[in-house]
């Protein structure tokens, strides 16, 4: 086994997944040294199942008094891997829709020294995308559209997937109790990996469905995506535009907007007081009304091309020192 080798770790949420662990620990190949399984309080003892029935000495059992959601359960797997030397950690899901054959793909990038995160994307081959259920169709064009908007990373699609690798040397640079636990976690990460202007790369994959139940409920969880989306979006602007860096797009930003709100205000009210009074507004008031709505359109235009332009396109993690070592027992408590 190579030097490279010895340092891939892979983690494992487990969480009413018993059907298929087995199977997804037995196809892990010999590229990975280490491997988590994080039953985050699983109501079929998953976690227990795993530690009668595996013999592969490469696996570690962690358990959770206490469901803290698939973020919670990576987030354990993040630092304990970390603590025991990995340099690349792969999320891999424990319900057999991820090929674990694809572990090399992921990992390869961040040795490189090409990508500091990297994660599946399950659209590249378009007559895969149609075995997906439609419901998952439509709501990840959704999410990866507010995705965008709200980590800075436009070059990505399929948000919410969850097979993902990242360098160990970022996992202490990032806010790790700030992260979303439930299952906004894989949109949340990518907006702290914005935050720090870590390089992500998509990686292609298959769709699979096959007898899984998944504990993932659209209609449910989509409010929560949107707002959660959009809540980090407006962070983003503050600390990309304002507190780290203040540039030209800065200004065009805030004179876009500014231009935009003052030209819709004033032109609304002027509308809505030629339609009670019966009086055509004048020529000079529809000009002040129009001047600054194209104003702040041509501003919030230039100012998207900029934030296209802005996506991190270099890998951070060699520049990291070594992780740290984090008490446990907050996580596993």
């Amino acid at each position: 086994m190579s030097e490279s080798n010895r340092v891939v770790a892979v983690v494992i949420p487990s969480y009413r997944v018993k059907r298929h662990i087995m199977n997804v620990l037995e196809r892990i190949g010999d590229e990975v040294a280490r491997v988590y399984v994080v039953d985050d309080k699983c109501p079929e003892k998953s976690g227990q199942f795993v530690l009668d029935n595996c013999q592969d000495r490469r696996v570690t059992v962690l358990f959770h008094e206490k469901n803290q959601g698939v973020g919670g359960a990576v987030i354990t797997g993040y630092k304990r891997a970390a603590q025991e030397g990995a340099a690349v950690i792969v999320k891999v899901d424990g319900d057999g829709q991820m090929d674990p054959a694809l572990i090399g793909n992921f990992v390869q990038p961040i040795l490189e020294g090409r990508a500091d995160y990297t994660k599946g994307n399950r659209f590249y081959n378009i007559e895969g995308v149609w075995t997906m259920p439609f419901p998952r169709l439509i709501g990840n064009a959704v999410l990866s559209f507010v995705t965008k908007l709200s980590s800075g990373y436009w070059d990505i699609f399929d948000p919410t997937n969850g097979f993902t690798a990242i360098s160990a040397r970022l996992v202490p640079h990032l806010p790790l109790h700030k992260i979303s636990r439930r299952y906004f976690f894989e949109s949340d990460l990518l907006f702290r990996m914005g935050a720090i202007r870590a390089c992500v790369l998509d990686v292609p994959m298959a769709a699979v469905y096959e007898t899984e139940q998944s504990n993932l409920q659209i209609l449910k969880i989509l409010p929560e995506f949107i707002c959660g989306n959009l809540k980090n979006f407006l962070k983003r602007l503050m600390y990309s535009y304002l507190l780290r860096d203040f540039s030209v797009a800065s200004l065009e930003l805030a004179f876009g907007t500014l231009f935009l709100v003052f030209g819709t205000i004033f032109g609304g009210q002027a509308w809505i007081r030629s339609a009670v009074t019966g009086v055509t507004a004048s020529t000079g008031i529809i000009m002040i009304a129009t001047l600054p709505v194209i104003l702040g359109v041509q501003f919030l235009l230039s100012f998207i091309a900029f934030d296209f332009a802005a996506v991190p396109r270099r890998a951070i993690h060699p520049f990291l020192p070594a992780s740290p070592s984090w008490p446990l027992s907050e996580d596993l408590g």
